[in-house]
């Protein structure tokens, strides 16, 4: 009997519920798909998780009556840094905000008139961003202090999506790094941040690692979505970015780099163990956990979310924008060229009608005296040549803070489907950049299930098959 895995990948735009099997080779079938939606409720950004949830059990369902009981095992990846209130009940005790909610404006300084940013740092590796859940608990400690004091547990998104499964509670250790909470070296939660932030503890559990299986999904569950057998949950690696690099079909030694590019962009390395250094800071380099346990050194760069807005206003406004042709028609959009620095604070934020996401690129374009683009593939031209200029001088970073030449760069996650931002990283990198596979996050998310379950020995097995598919394209630098 094939023994199949079930991935629950959720990306911050849309979510997919995935089976995968070891079938000459790792293959996959996508079951459904749905939007990661949102709601904004008297000005405060949510995510709508219970209808999130009710998408993720309609899949299962629809799995579980293709594939019964051929299905090991469930895992579930997600973005970072968002999490649930958990109360003495074991109930969500509100929806999640979504990290791009106004609520942490102006926290990171709030926060360092508490604890520097050098020891944050030293005891985190984690990059600065005001969207860490670090500066996320700041503003609820301030703005609901008394929600935050009935809450007896936090559960990062995938952390409580798992609880839901399996009735389990459990800090994962790849999402847990993305906190800027937790101490990757000493490998625990960090007591001096808790203490300077006046925050328990006891809120958070002990770490588990990818490939943890936590229990058999709940008897009610698995009934209500037709299970007749005992179906585990598995904690793979639970931040989507670390289920991706999984997947990356590098080969043992290989000097490369890897970019998962998405909605965000993280350009990166993998390394054995943390590298924090005054460099590392000064280049706000993060330290984010990897699926064998070891480190991702890497940069969060802005990444697709810029284009993603930008549609979204045009289709707002009657164009319908395919993101395909799109790239094809930037390509040929050489007229009005400019070139956007995609981590502007400006662009951080989602558009609103009297503030869209082009209006801001136009803003942009004015003050830094540059051609205003007038056509959406003239604007798509200058985020995609913006990117590619931030990969460049995030690949030269990383090798110098980390001594670590680079050879090569692996692109992967929806975004590699980009021949020509591809072709642009790679004449702006003047390296090969290996394009595949897209559905990296879910290869990686099943891929862990099945070293959970004895099925692979270990990543590299996993990596071998992939890159055996066939399914990789490579761009040399012009």
């Amino acid at each position: 009997m094939i023994r199949r895995y079930v991935a629950v990948d959720l990306g911050a735009e849309s979510g997919r519920v995935i089976v995968g099997q070891l079938d000459n080779g790792l293959n996959f079938e996508v079951i459904s798909r749905f939007p990661s939606r949102t709601t904004r409720i008297q000005g405060t950004l949510y995510w709508d998780i219970l209808y999130i949830f009710e998408q993720i059990k309609q899949g299962l369902a629809k799995a579980v009556s293709s594939y019964g009981r051929e299905i090991v095992s469930i895992g579930v990846d997600t973005w970072g840094v968002d999490y649930g209130l958990i109360d003495s009940r074991g109930r969500l005790m509100a929806s999640p905000v979504h990290y791009r909610d106004d609520r942490t404006d102006g926290m990171m300084d709030e926060v360092f008139s508490r604890i520097s940013r050098e020891q944050i740092y030293s005891e985190t590796g984690i990059q600065f961003m005001q969207i860490n859940t670090l500066f996320q608990l700041a503003a609820e400690a301030e703005q609901n202090r008394e929600g935050l004091a009935r809450a007896e547990r936090v559960l990062m998104i995938p952390d409580l999506l798992n609880y839901w499964l399996s009735g389990i509670m459990a800090n994962e250790y790849s999402i847990a790094t993305t906190s800027q909470l937790y101490n990757p070296v000493k490998r625990c939660w960090s007591r001096p941040i808790f203490e300077a932030l006046k925050l328990e503890p006891s809120l958070f559990t002990d770490v588990v690692m990818p490939g943890t299986v936590l229990g058999p999904l709940r008897p009610d569950l698995a009934k209500e979505i037709g299970a007749e057998h005992q179906i585990l949950v598995a904690a793979v690696a639970c931040h989507d970015t670390a289920s991706a690099v999984a997947a990356v079909p590098s080969r043992p030694g290989e000097e490369g780099a890897y970019l998962s590019s998405g909605t965000w962009s993280l350009l990166g390395i993998e390394s054995p163990e943390a590298i924090i250094s005054p460099r590392s800071l000064g280049a706000n380099i993060t330290n984010e956990g990897a699926a064998d346990g070891g480190i991702r050194f890497l940069k969060n760069i802005m990444g697709l979310w810029i284009l993603q807005e930008c549609r979204r206003s045009w289709e707002a406004d009657g164009d319908s924008i395919d993101y395909s042709t799109l790239s094809r028609e930037a390509a040929e959009a050489r007229d009005h060229e400019y070139k956007l620095n995609v981590d502007d604070s400006r662009f951080l934020k989602p558009g609103r009608a009297d503030d869209s996401m082009p209006q801001r690129i136009l803003e942009y374009c004015a003050e830094t005296g540059q051609p205003a683009p007038r056509t959406p593939p003239e604007f798509a031209r200058g985020i995609f040549r913006g990117l590619a200029a931030a990969y460049g001088r995030s690949l030269e970073e990383i090798s110098g803070v980390s001594g670590r030449d680079i050879h090569t760069l692996h692109i992967i996650g929806g975004g590699c489907q980009n021949r020509f931002l591809n072709q642009l990283t790679a004449d702006v990198a003047g390296i090969p950049v290996s394009a595949g596979p897209v559905e990296a996050t879910a290869l990686g998310n099943i891929m862990l299930q099945a070293i959970a379950s004895g099925d692979l020995k270990n990543l590299q097995e996993g990596r071998d098959l992939i890159g055996a598919g066939g399914d990789i394209e490579t761009f040399t630098p012009a």
